[in-house]
């Protein structure tokens, strides 16, 4: 019997490490490649055709979500897990609503991720339980209720204008008009009430979008 074949998507080096030895000891899942960025996620995912894509949320560039929308977009029928430390509710929905199978955070006992990858690979989906919970309850209020109100491209525009990039690098990076960007900027200062670029870096690292350094 084949094992399942697997693609770990994280800016981590030695984390990717652990998640391999762990999928592996299962001795039915087989890593076969690494990628520590969307844009080499994308590129691994190509040339590999894993059976599933282990995904990190929290990525150099653009997010974890937004690569599992370039990927489902390539392949409609590709298997992505969300393995994250993102706990709220808001970016579990985004995740899925991106096309993701499953979303396990990084709080999991380690079996829960192997359960995981069985489960999308063989065509189901897979939520960690505290993630269906807090899904089931709608989560409770507080900072997700911000991120819940920027669009899917406002949070990648954020997450891109945090990490120091011009409004141009960003149009580059999501293949949209400057002015495209200009207006989301616009949008997500409004939302947030944030009136500087400094203040939006805070605000994504209160958000949990980018790391708090």
């Amino acid at each position: 019997m084949k094992p399942m074949t697997v693609l770990l998507v994280d800016d981590h080096a030695v984390v990717r490490e652990g998640y391999r030895r762990l999928l592996e000891e299962s001795g039915r899942i087989a890593v076969v490649g690494e990628a520590a960025s969307a844009t080499e996620a994308l590129e691994k995912f190509d040339a590999l055709k894993p059976h599933v894509v282990v995904m990190d949320i929290s990525l150099p560039g653009v997010s974890g979500i937004e690569a599992t929308r370039r990927i489902r977009a390539r392949s409609p029928d590709a298997c992505v897990l969300i393995f994250s430390m993102h706990e709220d509710a808001i970016f579990a929905r985004r995740a899925l609503d991106a096309g993701a199978r499953g979303y396990v955070t990084k709080s999991s006992a380690p079996r829960v991720l192997v359960e995981a990858v069985d489960a999308v690979a063989n065509g189901g989906r897979y939520l960690s339980h505290d993630i269906a919970q807090r899904l089931a309850l709608g989560g409770p209020p507080g900072e997700g209720e911000s991120i819940a109100m920027l669009s899917t491209r406002e949070f990648e525009v954020l997450k891109l204008l945090a990490q120091g990039l011009t409004l141009a690098q960003i149009a580059e990076q999501l293949g949209v008009a400057v002015k495209t960007v200009a207006n989301h900027q616009s949008a997500i200062k409004q939302k947030l009430g944030a009136d500087t670029g400094r203040e939006l870096v805070r605000q994504a690292m209160r958000l949990g979008i980018i790391p708090n350094v």
